[in-house]
């Protein structure tokens, strides 16, 4: 089994980039047939969304626009319980499509946040697209549109996601190991 210390943690493999590549595939087809003829506005959340974003967003066959925010709620491994943005939405929402793209949805409390936010904006739909869902952690009843895979509620590092800024790079996903 592949391991990789990241500063004082050791992490164990956990989920392939074959399997996540099949679960994107999935995702994809998914959101073509539902977005193709709608010009939609893809919301993505930074950091951590950046890889999974960019490998869903360049096999759309489709005209969309493509933006960025940030958000942080994360210290460490924890989740702080507040959000601090960082970075804003520059473009107008109103009466548009807007998918928003997030790498995991953990505690809900970032996409939560992000989802009040831009209801009062009036977008005409608002959808929401994440590769790793935590039912065991989110605190917030939401609707995941697109959902590649639920995960164990354990710290996961690993494509785009990250311990204090590391192991983003990877391209499988690495669960902390108990050892």
């Amino acid at each position: 089994m592949k391991e990789i210390i990241l500063e004082d943690k050791k992490f164990k493999s956990y989920i392939s980039h074959k399997q996540i590549e099949a679960e994107l595939k999935r995702i994809t087809k998914e959101i073509s047939r539902d977005m193709s003829d709608k010009k939609p506005l893809f919301i993505c959340l930074l950091n951590g969304s950046f890889i999974f974003a960019a490998d869903l967003l360049k096999r759309l066959d489709f005209s969309c626009i493509i933006t960025f925010v940030k958000l942080r709620s994360y210290v460490g491994s924890e989740s702080s319980g507040t959000v601090q943005e960082i970075i804003g939405l520059n473009e107008s929402i109103e009466n548009r499509t807007v998918v928003l793209v997030d790498d995991i949805i953990d505690t809900g409390t970032t996409i939560s946040y992000l989802i009040k936010q831009l209801k009062e904006m009036k977008p005409a739909e608002l959808k929401v697209a994440t590769m790793f869902f935590k039912p065991d952690a989110c605190k917030y009843s939401l609707k995941i549109d697109y959902l590649g895979m639920m995960i164990a509620n354990k710290f996961v590092v690993g494509y785009g996601l990250d311990y204090n800024g590391l192991g983003r790079n990877y391209e499988d996903l690495y669960i902390l190991s108990e050892t």
